[in-house]
């Protein structure tokens, strides 16, 4: 017989006589000649109860199918004369296919830390939580290829391994094929000759560059994918590794970009909320009460955009003491762009404009001489989730940029090369896949939201 995910199960119309499910089991509870088990597969965020008595083949085995258990269940699909479910299994067999031992078992019946659940990350994708998180994350990767190809979008695959700084931060992994013992007694310049690539290597920030090659070949594209930062920071909002969606549109400005990453964020939060609505349902009961409103909110109301500046004498002028300071010139911090989106606007807020000096060497500059065409989406409860710009498409001012930063202009002759080839203004941004998960499921620390989380000093499974 094929096996039947329970969420199938659970969903279907009308009773089975004949069903074969698989999972491991959650609870069980034993009375004289009936066991009671609730077994779950993954598939959906809710448990079947199963019904065994005295004469069901595998009766004997219930004995040994403890919490965390994997077992097979046949037997008729029914329907279920107890509350909150509407069907069940009345079993005719039971298969104990892989045992849990129950004295070390770490998964019981109550609610564990988020904490302790990250020191058994190769489990805790078995908790309601975190089966709930992993299901929308699915979900959610699916829904961004859906919203690209469905605009012409073409997915391209950027390199994990890179030479350029994208961000030019410096914050960068380098990767080597030497061990420890083969660099003894090189000079810096004698490793990297006789490395690998003959030249430094590092895993790659971002996509965008990449992203941009292919823009000014195929039109829209976008990537999706790994990136690494080398930051040593310990925070709930950092991580090593995490994952970067990053499109880029020829013949575009920055307006189209900000269209764009509204449209984006609506048709997500639209898509968990509709696909997703069990799941989203537990981290509003359990994690954060005002999801649902904040995510409809998001959904329906169109968003505010505001200049650098002119968000700046707002912060200044609210009266409200912040940690950092605001003046034109530095960068919104965490708390600023909080303040923007969930006192002063009460809807998410599309930051334009930003002085020059506080942004990256390819965003176009504006008229001004102070400002470039630069673009952060920050939502409630998150602050900034997209950052993107139009990029610098004149050869000569993207030449001069470069020099005035201070940058190798050898390291980006194939970037510059697409200013002297056919140039034409286009515009891209990046979301933080993982920012966009905690805004869904009102999760409050990146490592939560992650399968399995490379941090400072954290390097496990």
């Amino acid at each position: 017989m094929k096996r039947t995910k329970i969420d199938t199960a659970l969903r279907g119309d009308a009773g089975r006589p004949d069903i074969l499910v698989k999972g491991w089991v959650r609870t069980r509870r034993d009375a004289k000649d009936v066991s009671f088990l609730e077994v779950n597969d993954g598939s959906c965020r809710a448990n079947i109860q199963v019904v065994a008595d005295a004469g069901t083949d595998g009766f004997s085995l219930l004995k040994d199918m403890g919490v965390g258990s994997a077992v097979a269940v046949r037997g008729e699909l029914v329907a279920s004369p107890g509350k909150g479910q509407r069907w069940e299994i009345r079993a005719a067999g039971v298969e104990l296919i892989g045992a849990a031992d129950q004295e070390s078992y770490p998964l019981q019946k109550k609610r564990h830390s988020d904490e302790f659940l990250r020191t058994i990350a190769h489990l805790r994708p078995r908790t309601n939580k975190y089966g709930a998180l992993f299901r929308i994350r699915s979900e959610m990767s699916f829904a961004i290829h859906e919203f690209f190809h469905a605009r012409g979008f073409a997915y391209v695959h950027s390199p994990i391994l890179t030479d350029s700084d994208c961000e030019g931060a410096g914050e960068m992994f380098r990767v080597t094929s030497f061990s420890p013992q083969d660099e003894v007694g090189l000079s810096a310049a004698e490793r990297t000759a006789r490395d690998f690539f003959g030249k430094d290597a590092y895993l790659t920030v971002s996509g965008q560059l990449a992203a941009e090659v292919f823009a000014c070949s195929l039109g829209d594209v976008y990537t999706f994918g790994p990136t690494f930062r080398a930051e040593h920071s310990d925070t709930s909002r950092h991580a090593a590794e995490f994952w970067m969606l990053e499109p880029e549109m020829a013949f575009a400005d920055l307006a189209d970009d900000m269209d764009l990453g509204e449209a984006l964020l609506k048709s997500l939060t639209d898509a968990v909320l509709t696909r997703c609505a069990s799941d989203v349902e537990l981290f509003a009961s359990f994690v954060d009460k005002e999801l649902p409103g904040r995510l409809v909110n998001i959904r329906d109301r169109p968003f505010v955009r505001l200049p650098y500046a002119e968000a700046v004498e707002i912060l200044a002028g609210c009266g409200q003491s912040f940690q950092f300071p605001v003046g034109f010139g530095l960068d919104l911090q965490s708390e600023h762009e909080r303040y923007l989106t969930e006192v002063h606007c009460g809807c998410p807020v599309i930051v334009f404009d930003y002085p020059k000096e506080i942004k990256a060497f390819y965003m176009r500059q504006n008229d001004d001489g102070r400002t470039v065409a630069a673009m952060d989406v920050l939502v409630p409860g998150i602050g900034e989730i997209i950052g993107g710009s139009a990029r610098e498409e004149r050869l000569d001012v993207l030449e001069a940029r470069v020099a005035e930063l201070g940058l190798t202009m050898d390291d980006y002759w194939w970037y510059l090369d697409l200013r002297r080839f056919g140039s034409v203004p286009h515009a891209g941004f990046g979301l933080g896949f993982e920012r966009l998960l905690m805004l869904l499921t009102g999760i409050t620390n990146i490592r939560d939201v992650i399968p399995f989380p490379r941090t400072y000093r954290h390097l496990e499974f």
